[in-house]
């Protein structure tokens, strides 16, 4: 048997300590992360299989309306105009009571109401979807003014016992069965693909154009390279209003331009005519989202070994192969990065389109549906599940891109 030592199994003291202290210190994060992004996610989810409109977040309730009146020839009443907010949930174990000033004394009261110590309380039981009732209790006092000031100072408290239908248990299918029924899906997908990867490519190729352009110092290179950047960084609302008004049908300086050039006969609608909208939309995305890939491309250009070039200059490289052989093998790294960030937020940019043509002439995308089928059709489920078909498609993606395109750039 040797006596050599072997190491000890498992972790020891320090490493659990440390182990301790790790979670520790990283538990703000982690709670910070999941009530940021997991539980709306989860809620999403939740949400995207039950059938609840736009109406159904606020929780139904009794609604109690007190006036004081005074009938002809007869005793002052104080009038409880009671309603069920809903139209569809039934209430239970409704009621409410109502403070009556000091030394007021009441009438004969509704059966379902009692008056001790100055609080007059009524039991409505159950009270039907969209329910409506009335209730009057007569005043025996003369100084009807002194109830009336005490009317307008404070209101019933009411109490009720109602199905929540956010937290119920009841599930259905109904909202994924109406986002995939026909081919209205498939084609919004369509456009959200088309949007998405032309808008994605056609921001890196300028981008990259733009960086390499930009590359060598000269004069005004600062000037020119903060003009760069403005379409990214001014306000979304102004850029895209000048746009609409530069392509206006009708008042557009690009429209008069193109007439008096004799390029077009008429005024061209390029927010409202089909596949042009699209284009347009196109355009934009990439025109304003460039800059961002612009200074990523720049930075890491101005990060290569310039003894390269020079090298390729002795080889007597032409300008192409330069680039080709030498500057992508470069940039394939922040490409791949670039791709993916500019993918998942162009797949979920709404801003853009909504303020162009607010998703009209074939320029509707998921997210579109997902603004149309929450609040324009107060469908709030269906718009839930268009959601989680979004999180569905994005995963997928980034699946792919994690398992062969960044493998193949070595990231």
């Amino acid at each position: 048997m040797s006596d050599t030592p072997h190491p000890p199994k498992g972790s020891g003291p320090l490493a659990r300590r440390e182990a301790r202290l790790a979670w520790g210190l990283l538990a703000p994060t982690v709670i910070s992360v999941s009530l940021v992004v997991i539980l709306p996610l989860l809620t999403i989810f939740w949400i995207s299989f039950k059938p609840i409109g736009l109406a159904d977040l606020r929780a139904p309730t009794l609604r109690v309306n007190e006036q004081l009146r005074d009938a002809d020839e007869a005793e002052p009443y104080i009038r409880y105009r009671v309603r069920n907010t809903s139209q569809d949930i039934a209430l239970t174990s409704a009621s409410f009571r109502d403070a009556i000033p000091q030394g007021v004394r009441l009438g004969a009261l509704p059966e379902q109401c009692t008056f001790e110590q100055q609080v007059l309380a009524c039991d409505l039981g159950e009270v039907e979807a969209g329910g409506r009732s009335e209730l009057r209790v007569p005043i025996l006092t003369s100084d009807a003014g002194a109830v009336e000031d005490v009317l307008e100072d404070s209101a019933p408290l009411v109490r009720v016992k109602a199905p929540n239908i956010l937290t119920n248990l009841d599930f259905t299918l109904e909202n994924f069965a109406r986002v995939f029924d026909g081919g209205e899906f498939w084609q919004v997908l369509w456009v959200t693909l088309a949007y998405t990867i032309f808008g994605t490519i056609g921001a890196l190729v300028m981008g990259l154009f733009a960086a390499m352009l930009l590359n060598k110092s000269f004069r005004g290179q600062g000037i020119l390279r903060g003009l760069y950047l403005f379409p990214y960084v001014a306000p979304v609302i102004a850029v895209a209003f000048t746009w609409v008004t530069l392509f206006d049908p009708f008042s557009g300086s690009a429209n008069a331009l193109l007439i008096q050039m004799g390029v077009s006969e008429g005024a061209i609608n390029f927010f409202g005519d089909r596949p042009l909208a699209l284009i347009m939309v196109i355009m934009f995305e990439i025109w304003r989202y460039f800059p961002l890939s612009f200074l990523f491309i720049l930075a890491r250009m101005q990060s290569i070994d310039t003894d390269m070039y020079e090298a390729a200059d002795m080889d007597g490289a032409s300008p192409f192969q330069k680039f080709w052989y030498l500057s992508m093998p470069q940039l394939l790294g922040i490409l791949s990065v670039l791709f993916l960030l500019r993918f998942i937020w162009t797949f979920n940019k709404f801003d853009d389109i909504f303020l162009l043509t607010g998703g009209n002439a074939g320029t509707r995308t998921l997210t579109v549906n997902v603004y149309e089928q929450a609040f324009a059709i107060s469908n709030i489920g269906a718009g839930a599940a268009v959601a989680v078909v979004i999180f569905g498609c994005l995963l997928l993606f980034s699946l792919f891109f994690f398992r062969f395109m960044s493998r193949e750039e070595g990231l």
